[in-house]
């Protein structure tokens, strides 16, 4: 069972986000696969969900549980499409999603994350780790 979901990241522009978007198992709290983008869409949703099932071996009919709030990327990422069985949290709660929110918390407040805001899109990207590819 994995949990998905999208979080903001501040640029140097006021007003003007980045989106990581996230996935974890929630056993194990492995990151399956993250990328960053500057738009939030069901395309980049559904492709980082193909990528990760490609890169951990999961087909589709495997049974993969993929856990996710109900923001609008979520739910137009066609999962049923790409074989995964979709768990939404609570009708009409858009911030119910405690695997992610917590993961993201603990990201924004490590003493390893940057005081000052992104410069761009290839600032947020580290050198040693790259996205899912």
């Amino acid at each position: 069972m994995w949990s998905w979901d999208i979080t903001y990241l501040a640029t140097a522009v006021r007003g003007q986000f980045l989106r990581l978007y996230l996935i974890i198992d929630i056993y194990s709290r492995k990151i399956i696969a993250w990328e960053v983008y500057e738009r939030e869409t069901a395309a980049h949703a559904a492709a980082l969900v193909q990528k990760a099932c490609l890169r951990e071996g999961v087909q589709p009919g495997d049974g993969l549980v993929l856990h996710a709030d109900n923001g609008t990327p979520m739910k137009g990422a066609t999962l049923q499409r790409l074989g995964v069985v979709p768990s939404f949290s609570r009708p009409s709660v858009s911030d119910d999603n405690p695997y992610s929110e917590s993961l993201f918390r603990t990201l924004k407040y490590t003493p390893a994350w940057p005081g000052q805001p992104f410069a761009d899109i290839e600032a947020a990207l580290p050198g040693e780790i790259s996205p899912c590819a």
